[in-house]
């Protein structure tokens, strides 16, 4: 594996903005999901006869009432590569984030290359070889957050140990612990080896961003808006 070009997939950013005749609202979209800031209505802006200190008390009370305009996250930008010779094989895993600050956790999984990898501050800090589902049960494309996370868990439709399992779906797909050898698949989810599946159930939490892609390549320098 090239150690400046990685498997990876990505989003786009939506921006809309909306004009009126007396007022101007924006609204920005972001993965925060937060509120559009508040609009400013007609009656605010033409109430021409009032006296100057009765709407500045109108504007005062009403910019206090106004919420916090929502966070906007960074965009995704990768900073470091693990610096892995060759592809990956079953079984095998890599796992480095000495000296690597706090930050966002993305994991990518690309389906074409069976390799899922977590970036912690655009760093990768851990890859490894996963399995996935079969044409018959495909391990879905997209954007996903961990719903939960259960150290021990048994599935309730195939009634197997699945541990460290991070839910991404309510219908069954999960990242989870088992046995990544050559000519297995599983139903769907992503499974990685035991040691890494533990290493990054400690350090993913609920809302983290998964990107399944097919596929998709980019390289250090490059960023995904999320």
């Amino acid at each position: 594996m090239s150690p400046s070009v990685k498997w990876i997939g990505g989003i786009g950013l939506a921006v809309a903005a909306l004009f009126a005749s007396a007022a101007v609202a924006v609204y920005a979209l972001d993965t925060g999901r937060g509120e559009a800031e508040p609009k400013i209505t007609a009656e605010d802006v033409l109430d021409v006869g009032a006296p100057a200190k009765e709407k500045a008390e109108k504007a005062g009370a009403a910019q206090a009432a106004a919420p916090a305009p929502p966070h906007k996250e960074e965009p995704f930008v990768i900073k470091r590569i693990l610096p892995i010779e060759g592809p990956i094989k079953y079984g095998e895993w890599h796992w480095d984030d000495a000296d690597v600050p706090d930050g966002p956790l993305v994991i990518t999984v690309d389906l074409d290359a069976r390799v899922i990898s977590v970036f912690r501050n655009g760093y990768e800090i851990g890859a490894a070889a996963v399995l996935l589902g079969t044409q018959d049960h495909p391990t879905p494309l997209g954007v996903f957050p961990i719903l939960e996370k259960k150290r021990h868990n048994i599935s309730s439709i195939y009634h197997v140990p699945m541990p460290y399992t991070m839910r991404l779906t309510w219908d069954g797909i999960a990242i989870h612990s088992s046995a990544v050898e050559n000519g297995y698949a599983s139903h769907g989810c992503i499974g990685t080896p035991d040691d890494f599946a533990a290493k990054l159930f400690a350090i993913a939490k609920r809302g983290d961003k998964v990107i399944i892609t097919r596929g998709k390549t980019t390289g250090i320098g490059q960023s995904l808006v999320s």
